[in-house]
């Protein structure tokens, strides 16, 4: 379970996090991205409205199809269920304070796809397998659903392999 000053880390991308608010009606984290031409999935947030304030290095993020680049000092705010995902297009790291609000299980899904992701069993886009993600979409379905495959069918797949993913030991939410 996450608790307030947990460190977070994500060995394959290098993302750093820090849990520096944990409230049930808000989660404030503080991240650190290396640069990276790696895109994140397209996704959304269908509950809590997101958003960072960068600190230091360049940050761009997609929101409904539209690129902002942040300088230091710029912030944004996503409303739920906006499509967006975010990298770092600059040459040193981007240091960033990133809230959701409320928090829901934000929290848990983090340390579970990093933990994920230092047990290399994420694929080459960054998500889980298919057995693991079958356990983790009726769990973090409030908190985050990729735009890709629509969410009806990733929904309708996941109850299907649901009952063998857990049959073979899978679990929605791993410590990290």
């Amino acid at each position: 379970m996450a608790h307030l000053g947990q460190q977070i880390t994500n060995t394959r991308t290098g993302q750093r996090m820090t849990f520096i608010e944990l409230q049930r009606d808000s989660l404030r984290i503080d991240s650190v991205n290396p640069p990276t031409n790696e895109r994140e999935p397209l996704h959304v947030h269908p509950k809590q409205e997101s958003g960072a304030e960068l600190v230091s290095g360049s940050l761009v993020f997609e929101v409904n199809g539209v690129q902002r680049k942040l300088a230091p000092g710029d912030s944004i705010s996503i409303p739920p269920n906006t499509p967006h995902r975010f990298w770092n297009d600059g040459h040193e790291d981007a240091h960033s304070i990133g809230f959701f609000r409320p928090a829901l299980a934000i929290a848990e899904f983090f340390e579970t796809l990093f933990a994920l992701a230092n047990a290399g069993k994420l694929d080459a886009k960054g998500m889980p397998r298919p057995l693991q993600l079958a356990v983790m979409v009726p769990r973090f379905g409030d908190e985050i659903r990729t735009v890709r495959p629509p969410w009806p069918v990733l929904r309708a797949v996941a109850m299907v392999l649901k009952p063998l993913a857990r049959a073979r030991g899978y679990r929605s939410t791993i410590a990290a």
